[in-house]
């Protein structure tokens, strides 16, 4: 009896255990038909235009809380740009973008001739919540907060603002449904898992630039197998100190500019004592806070206010690039000398950190970032600078600790959530990027990660800041190394930096900078009468000089504003063209000079922009005043108002 007794229990255990397998399947098979792939339209027509290959577009209908699969679903949008090489079932590398809140379609540009496409399909994914998925997150939320900033108030004033306007746009998204807390590291490790089975790769390399190393970390230490290699380009190494050390991570990669300009012979004699600059700038703007012009599509109300604050992020944001890195001097010294002209071309660069999904920032930051992160200990490393007059941490990102503080009002913080990241048992190879002056992820992150990994390669980039990867020298770092068939020590010319060339000795002009968005961006409506102008200009220049030469007009009138037009056009033809080639020559150099002017040794067009604007003046006051004395005089003012029109668009330019 026992035996049957016992027997009838291991035959209802394995029933049930069968039974309890079959709902697991059941429920995973669920979870399964949740996600699928659908193809689109190109998100960029001109893409297709650009290229060879025929790359695929598409959605990605995932859940958007993978706990919940029955509950909503959302879009994550993709794009695939196929190998160069038209391998079949080639390996892929996926980009994970950081922000978080930025786009990654967005930053096509950077792959489209991307040595990693000789061999491998990219992928570009944006994240849930930004970019082309949808929903798409308060995108407008950044176009706000650069409003509130322009304002000339109070510190105090732009934060309450700032938390006021978030809170607006976490309660748009409760009212459309969103689920707020479903946006987090570890839901796009779960997207990035989904989108690699639907895209039937067995595995693929996992390229995360900024706050994606940590996604990428995230996604690593949960779906290990899923990973060939791994890339991670100015890296986060602890999600609980990412916001506490922001203030000497700033600080520490500024001090390290000074310190190479006061070295710097040439860059010393012109921006003499530029740390005790920088902490003197921040207490005039702190009591005289500066208003500049700017474009009404940019800020609304058509000014920009700068208090201390928004120096202090200036100069951060500054960092990021190489480039921009060189004119910090400069900067520094013009905010000092409070030049408004130069200053309001700035804000279009500062707009450059507002340009994210700031629905995306918030509901991650506030979700995983700020809750690890204590205030307390901000504060602590704050206060290490308040001597030498930092006056506080950068508000920018202090803020945030206020509106997360809000945005998570009620919430247990049980529901916080801390994705711990253990990549010890990872053997992946993984090459890690550090760029030298990076004020928001340091060198120093990138090697505390190196120290638990068993096959690491680390690639310092002295004299670079945010993402060097993304330099030509970077990429082709990383395609050496996710392309190498074995474990190679990468050579690259990162070992032969050139060191930072500090722009010195600019002549000031803002108008450059306005002509330079003309032509950078050209509007044929706005730039046909100026084409139209030249053509003339040439054409009657060439004739008149000829006639005059050969001696074809007999009254001295005729002879005089022929003559004076000749000049006027050559001078007003010879200052354009030496504009425009300067603007060609010093983008390709710096193109951050230009918010500024030109170097000095291009003054001479500047001059002859002057004498172009006399001249004009002269000839048509001798014009009008000898009118009835020369003959053609319709043609010959056709000729005048050709030169009045170049004059225009200098005035307009405001080149003089």
């Amino acid at each position: 009896m026992k035996n049957t007794y016992s027997e009838i229990r291991k035959i209802t255990k394995r029933t049930v255990n069968l039974l309890f397998l079959t709902l697991i399947l059941f429920v995973n098979n669920l979870n399964a038909q949740e996600v699928s792939f659908e193809t689109s339209e190109p998100f960029y027509p001109w893409v297709e235009t650009i290229g060879e290959l025929e790359n695929e577009w598409g959605y990605m209908l995932v859940p958007e809380n993978w706990e919940n699969p029955a509950g909503n679903t959302i879009k994550v949008a993709v794009t695939i740009l196929k190998n160069w090489s038209n391998i079949e079932n080639a390996e892929a590398v996926v980009f994970v973008q950081g922000g978080p809140g930025a786009s990654g379609i967005e930053n096509i540009g950077s792959w489209i001739y991307h040595p990693l496409r000789e061999k491998n399909d990219i992928v570009l994914m944006d994240l849930r919540g930004t970019g082309f998925s949808e929903p798409r997150l308060c995108p407008d939320l950044g176009q706000k907060f650069l409003n509130i900033l322009a304002k000339n108030q109070s510190n105090q004033d732009d934060v309450k603002q700032k938390v006021a306007e978030t809170l607006i746009c976490r309660q748009d998204l409760v009212n459309k449904g969103v689920d707020i807390d479903s946006y987090h590291s570890l839901s796009v490790a779960n997207d990035l898992h989904a989108l690699k089975n639907e895209l039937g790769y067995a595995q693929w390399s996992v390229y995360g630039v900024s706050y994606g190393t940590y996604m990428a970390q995230v996604y690593a230490s949960n779906f290990p197998d899923d990973l060939r290699s791994l890339v991670l380009d100015s890296a986060i190494d602890d999600i609980s100190s990412y916001y506490t050390k922001n203030t000497s991570n700033y600080l520490d990669s500024l001090f390290k500019v000074f310190e190479a300009c006061s070295n710097d012979p040439e860059c010393n004699q012109q921006y003499p004592d530029l740390e005790k600059v920088y902490f003197e700038t921040i207490a005039d703007l702190n009591k005289n806070p500066l208003t500049v012009a700017v474009k009404k599509d940019l800020v609304e109300s058509g000014t920009f206010t700068y208090n201390a604050e928004d120096f202090k992020v200036a100069l951060q944001q500054a960092l990021y690039k190489k480039k921009i890195i060189e004119v910090i001097p400069l900067v520094v010294y013009q905010f000092h000398n409070r030049n408004e002209k130069a200053l309001g071309n700035l804000v279009s660069a500062f707009s450059g950190l507002l340009s994210m999904d700031y629905g995306v920032y918030y509901c991650v930051s506030c979700n995983e970032t700020l809750p690890n992160n204590k205030f307390e200990e901000f504060e602590q490393n704050a206060q290490q600078f308040e001597a030498k007059g930092l006056m506080g941490g950068v508000s920018f990102y202090k803020s945030d600790f206020k509106v997360c503080d809000q945005w998570n009002l009620n919430k247990p913080d049980s529901l916080s959530i801390y994705n711990k990241v253990d990549l010890s048992e990872l053997t992946i190879p993984t090459l890690i990027f550090e760029g030298e002056y990076d004020p928001i992820t340091p060198p120093a992150n990138g090697d505390r990660i190196a120290k638990g990994l068993t096959s690491v390669q680390v690639i310092k980039a002295p004299t670079y800041g945010h993402a060097p990867s993304f330099t030509e020298m970077g990429k082709e770092a990383a395609s050496a190394f996710v392309n190498s068939s074995e474990e190679t020590t990468l050579v690259t010319e990162f070992d032969q930096y050139s060191k930072v060339d500090f722009i010195t000795g600019i002549a000031l002009n803002s108008g450059i900078s306005r002509m330079g968005e003309s032509l950078n961006s050209p509007n044929p409506l706005f730039l046909a009468p100026l084409g139209i102008a030249l053509l003339l200009m040439i054409s009657f220049t060439f004739t008149y000089f000829v006639k005059l030469i050969s001696k074809k007009y007999s009254t001295l009138s005729d002879k005089v504003v022929r003559a004076l037009s000749v000049v006027m056009s050559i001078v007003g033809i010879t200052g354009i063209v030496g504009l425009i080639l300067a603007l060609f020559n010093i983008s390709g150099r710096n193109y951050f000079i230009l918010a500024f002017g030109l170097p000095e040794n291009f003054n001479y067009l500047f001059t002859l922009s002057m004498v172009f604007m006399v001249l004009v003046l002269l000839t048509f006051v001798y014009f009008i005043t000898r009118l009835r004395k020369i003959n053609d005089r319709s043609i010959v003012f056709s000729f005048i108002f050709s030169n009045m029109l170049l004059a225009t668009y200098l005035l307009y330019w405001g080149i003089v």
